[in-house]
């Protein structure tokens, strides 16, 4: 396979297996709750982890990237207590589960977005950027209709309430997939991108001289290396 081919073929195979994973886990967190918790948590983690390193090593360091960050391993775990704790025999944790989810996976979808928009740099990733906001729009209401269906309390009323929260969860296992797209750049350099941005962040402390400074993150860097 030529390298034009592969350059293609790689962020699909990539979205393909991040699907197949997720659906995988979904249906594990039903079956064998207890057992998949750890591997979402995981997965998730480490695609949000990948793509502050992506947008490190593009754009540098940014606090709209860190937020992204936080936000989208915090929704991870709200979706686990959404998931594994139901309103019928674990109510409280639900709903803080809910709580914990919702605002913030709302939150890394949009900062998402908005960072897709940053970066793009042809029109396939103005297009991704589209399908993006598609999935935010989606998710903003979603969490609003189920607000709405929430306050009442007939039982169709909560019926509808809760089919949106899962629209919503699912809407945002689809958004993590769209990743697969920029994956398929990923190197050893994304790695070390975002090490690097760390070790840089650290030689700032206050009060120290830029020679020392310096020096300090030098052989910081001859070590990693």
């Amino acid at each position: 396979m030529d390298q034009g081919n592969g350059k293609y073929n790689c962020p699909l195979i990539l979205l393909l297996f991040f699907f197949l994973t997720i659906l995988l886990l979904e249906a594990a967190l039903v079956l064998f709750p207890f057992i998949a918790i750890f591997p979402f948590l995981l997965l998730v983690v480490v695609i949000c982890f990948l793509r502050f390193s992506q947008v490190i090593e593009v754009s540098h360091s940014s606090w709209l990237n860190t937020i992204a960050l936080i936000s989208g391993c915090t929704n991870a775990i709200g979706l686990v207590m959404v998931g594994n704790f139901q309103v019928d025999h674990a109510k409280s944790l639900h709903y803080i589960g809910a709580g914990v989810a919702f605002p913030a996976g709302l939150l890394f979808v949009c900062l998402s977005s908005i960072l897709t928009y940053h970066l793009a740099a042809s029109t396939l990733d103005y297009w991704v950027g589209h399908l993006r906001v598609s999935l935010t729009t989606v998710a903003l209401i979603s969490l609003v209709l189920s607000g709405v269906f929430f306050i009442h309390e007939s039982f169709l009323m909560q019926h509808l309430a809760a089919i949106c929260e899962w629209v919503f969860v699912l809407d945002i296992l689809v958004f993590y997939g769209t990743f697969a797209y920029e994956f398929g750049s990923v190197s050893r350099d994304t790695m070390m991108a975002a090490l690097q941005s760390s070790t840089a962040r650290s030689c700032k402390s206050p009060g120290s001289s830029s020679t020392s400074t310096h020096l300090h993150c030098n052989a910081e860097r001859i070590a990693m290396i």
